[in-house]
């Protein structure tokens, strides 16, 4: 009978795994077709093309103004200014949660940055009728 019973827990165990990773990837699913991810995917394919205007489209406007006064101070054009971007972009992407508060937003995301797994933060805030990237911060903290 105790080895029916484990047979039964471990295999309540598999299905609850197998079950919580398809929750997961239904809801990375669902959080793509959210205006906060379509904007963060946009500065996405901006950074991978080396695009600085189109990056800098998907900022608010302080963001945007920061990002030009940053650039200058650490003396790099638009175009080096991308490939650190690109550089420093973490890759196998997953968002794991979006928080909307009235205009405005948190995003939670994990990706792999130099073989390991950071966590993320992005925050948007709507201007101008759309939602605009503020910052964004990344760790390897557990």
């Amino acid at each position: 009978m105790k080895r029916v019973v484990g047979v039964v827990v471990s295999w309540a165990v598999l299905v609850f795994a197998v079950t919580a990773a398809a929750a997961a990837e239904e809801q990375t699913k669902n959080l793509e077709s959210t205006p906060q991810v379509k904007t963060y995917r946009v500065q996405q394919k901006a950074i991978q093309a080396g695009d600085y205007e189109a990056y800098k489209k998907t900022m608010t406007k302080a963001s945007a103004a920061g990002m030009d006064k940053q650039t200058k101070e650490m003396k790099m054009d638009p175009k080096k200014a991308m490939e650190f971007m690109k550089m420093m972009q973490p890759t196998d992407m997953k968002f794991t949660s979006l928080k909307v508060d009235k205009n405005k937003a948190t995003l939670m995301a994990t990706g792999m940055m130099e073989k390991e797994v950071n966590k993320g933060t992005i925050e948007f805030e709507q201007e101008d009728g759309q939602w605009k990237i503020v910052q964004q911060s990344w760790t390897n903290a557990k």
